[in-house]
């Protein structure tokens, strides 16, 4: 690849491989000189760990906010400097089947309660407020996410994810008792563990359920002939009026030990414009991270708008947190919901799991 006159080298390595091979390659005296990853904690704890180098100056117009979204500028940086330059992402947000709130006359809730009001209405209809497709334990780490930063905040998820914060701290406790009071509710599809996520979209897409928390590409498994019957909405908000958002983003690094800093950082400049995302972007149906680069469709649009007026963007659990933590974390949401009743032996044990995990 041609970059001015110099010539940029890409190696590609299958995508497991390079999880495993990228801790290696950043503490290594032949360092590669740029590296993509994700942003968030997965990044967050290489720059902890003084392996990356900072580029807050490679941004178009000269810092992060003029042409990429403020609400990603937390899961870019570590202690107030930026290290991540975010490419592209997509978002989580709760998708509704149209018709079916037009037919009961429902209106798309913007507060908890509002939302709960839904919910019951649809309940009372013989419709199930909410699918959800457990079968994959992933499908709940968004309504961790969501649940958790509506109800403390997006810098207390964050400061949870990041290890900082106990699971027995009693606000930890105050958003699972609002997932369990859902599930309490009947509010959750009945054996929602014995769905996976497709599943129970196709719940959402017959009208057998009114909601449906998970990312974009649910969109993307929609039947032809429905898709104008699903829309989405951000998830409501509980203590203010701010919120959060889920958006998975990849993006770039440069190595602290990367041999061609200079030329790195010239590199990530132009892969930060919007020129160079549009042609990333646009031939993989992604969403470009810089703000500039127009929306591929309605959806998108609507999409972007969502997130930039959001106050903290959330990678997803298992992006923001170390993964075995993320696991263990999306399991016990599962086991909540299922034993109530066991909930401090629950987060007691998630606690023990975190001291471990983060001390490793």
């Amino acid at each position: 690849m041609k970059f001015g006159k110099s010539l940029v080298t890409v190696n590609t390595t299958a995508h497991e491989q390079f999880k495993t091979l990228l801790p290696s390659w950043l503490t290594s005296r032949q360092a590669p000189d740029i590296v993509t990853w994700f942003a968030g904690y997965r990044m967050q704890n290489f720059a902890k760990r003084g392996l990356l180098e900072p580029i807050n100056d490679v941004f178009p117009g000269g810092s992060f906010e003029v042409e990429f979204p403020q609400s990603f500028k937390g899961a870019s940086s570590y202690d107030g400097t930026v290290y991540f330059m975010p490419q592209s992402w997509y978002w989580w947000a709760v998708y509704y089947n149209k018709a079916v709130f037009n037919r009961l006359g429902l209106s798309i809730p913007e507060t908890w309660d509002e939302f709960l009001a839904v919910c019951e209405v649809l309940k009372r209809n013989g419709v199930s407020p909410i699918a959800m497709g457990a079968k994959e334990t992933w499908t709940v780490g968004g309504w961790f996410d969501y649940m958790n930063s509506a109800v403390n905040g997006g810098d207390f998820h964050q400061q949870l994810t990041m290890g900082e914060i106990p699971y027995t701290d009693p606000r930890v406790r105050k958003t699972f008792e609002y997932l369990i009071d859902l599930s309490q509710r009947g509010y959750f599809q009945p054996n929602a563990t014995s769905y996976a996520w497709q599943e129970a979209a196709t719940l959402l897409f017959k009208g057998d359920a009114g909601m449906y928390l998970m990312g974009q590409f649910v969109f993307d498994v929609a039947p032809a002939d429905l898709k104008g019957d699903i829309d989405f909405f951000r998830f409501p908000t509980v203590n203010s009026k701010a919120y959060a958002v889920d958006t998975p983003t990849d993006g770039f690094m440069i190595p602290k030990n990367a041999k061609n800093k200079d030329a790195a950082k010239k590199f990530m400049a132009f892969l930060a414009t919007a020129e160079a995302q549009r042609m990333f972007c646009e031939p993989l149906g992604r969403l470009a991270a810089n703000t500039l680069v127009p929306p591929l469709n309605a959806e998108a649009a609507k999409g972007l708008e969502m997130v930039k007026d959001a106050s903290f963007a959330m990678q997803f659990y298992d992006r923001d947190a170390p993964e075995e933590m993320a696991a263990k974390g999306m399991n016990a949401i599962i086991d909540a919901l299922q034993n109530p009743a066991r909930l401090d032996e629950i987060l007691a044990a998630l606690e023990a799991d975190r001291v471990r995990i983060y001390a490793e």
